[in-house]
């Protein structure tokens, strides 16, 4: 009988090989994650105004009906619930929103001021941002229903 010698067959990746795949990956990450993170902020920027947009719907309903609008000291709730503080509004027909006043993307409350700084005819509704401060830039800018920066 004859050895028959089987030369076994290594099944696999070389670390090399391994190293080559692993230097594709982080260049593909460091490539897409900027613009996927990008994305999440533009989004978040787009959803407080968007919140803005429509509590200052719901403010102005509210003055239609009561010829007043909430004062600061009421705050945005007023649209959800009647005021207790203050004067009580003429002719509540709330609520003005279908749901709880929400926070800004970034977990803040939203700036609620009547009457405004910038509007002393009606109101200021802002936010501030991801950074929480005055003035800024991309997602860190203020967020305002008067479309300008919150001056100090």
């Amino acid at each position: 009988m004859s050895c028959n010698r089987r030369r076994t067959v290594r099944r696999g990746f070389t670390l090399i090989e391994l190293l080559v795949v692993i230097a594709i990956i982080a260049t593909l990450a460091a490539v897409v994650a900027p613009a996927i993170f990008r994305n999440v902020g533009d989004a978040k920027t787009t959803s407080a105004k968007s919140q803005v947009d429509l509590l200052a719907l719901a403010l102005n309903s509210y003055r239609l009906d009561n010829d007043v609008f909430p004062t600061s000291e009421q705050g945005l709730e007023a649209l959800r619930t009647l005021p207790v503080a203050g004067e009580p509004p003429r002719n509540w027909r709330g609520p003005y929103l279908s749901k709880v006043v929400p926070s800004d993307p970034w977990g803040r409350p939203y700036v609620y001021v009547e009457p405004g700084r910038e509007n002393p005819s009606s109101f200021d509704l802002y936010t501030l941002g991801r950074d929480g401060k005055l003035g800024g830039e991309g997602e860190d800018a203020d967020i305002t229903s008067w479309g300008g920066p919150v001056k100090q």
